[in-house]
């Protein structure tokens, strides 16, 4: 990443991993783009906290679902950039999404298609349309799932989804490397935020089924993941590339 000034789009920044973040980021010094799809108050107390941290932030409503909207988005962040006086973004988080707990024999080919189109349709075609505003040099991050590695009944669908989305970082990775863009996978275990209902965070029994398969015995906090990819977009991490990453505290190990 650039080292004057750096900026990060951050999607789905109004809340959850995405909104911690932003938040690191806006810390370690980047100036941040981020998304919402309803939750306009959320956002703007995101953009709010960190103008008072002293970074430069814009939020910037997205429904990631709705691909036929992206040409629209893309023109409102060259918009925004040119506001800032800038061309190019230096990162993108590819974080927005939502969650789903059903079975196989319950899971409906409506809810399916949802998590296509938020979890694997709108990272590949998003990052297609926004490839001209990331600069040469520029970081990739496509969020996962530890739920890729181990398995769980009633996250066939979901997994499956960021199943798809490791291997569009690997193939990313390679078709982007004359470019010098890096691309990685970041893979969260289960964290106590609202996603998904906020079931990790407010199921007592189920926090301390996690926290006990947890190799530091805990269930994971936004705070552990938005350090990690304070890390994954920092220089140092230059050379890391193509890889999934798992912050999971060690899960099931």
């Amino acid at each position: 990443m650039n080292q004057i000034n750096p900026i990060a789009l951050v999607t789905g920044g109004s809340r959850g991993l995405g909104r911690d973040a932003a938040l690191k980021l806006a810390a370690a010094g980047t100036d941040v783009i981020l998304t919402f799809n309803a939750r306009r108050a959320d956002a703007d107390a995101v953009v709010a906290e960190i103008a008072a941290g002293g970074r430069r932030a814009a939020a910037l409503a997205l429904d990631v679902s709705k691909s036929a909207s992206f040409d629209a988005f893309v023109d409102a962040v060259r918009a925004q950039l040119a506001a800032w006086g800038r061309e190019r973004i230096d990162a993108l988080v590819n974080n927005a999404g939502i969650g789903l707990h059903a079975g196989v024999t319950e899971t409906t080919e409506a809810q399916f298609d949802e998590l296509v189109a938020i979890h694997l349709k709108a990272p590949y075609f998003l990052t297609q349309k926004l490839l001209p505003l990331i600069a040469d040099g520029g970081r990739i991050l496509n969020v996962s799932s530890g739920l890729t590695r181990f398995s769980l009944p009633g996250y066939s669908a979901y997994a499956a989804m960021k199943g798809g989305v490791e291997v569009l970082s690997r193939y990313f990775a390679k078709e982007l490397g004359a470019r010098g863009i890096v691309v990685n996978t970041l893979a969260p275990g289960a964290i106590e935020t609202d996603f998904g209902g906020g079931a990790v965070r407010d199921n007592a029994e189920l926090n301390r089924m996690v926290a006990s398969q947890t190799a530091l015995g805990r269930v994971g906090k936004p705070d552990d993941i938005g350090d990690v990819i304070v890390t994954l977009l920092s220089p140092g991490a230059r050379w890391i590339n193509g890889q999934r990453v798992e912050a999971s505290g060690g899960m099931f190990l």
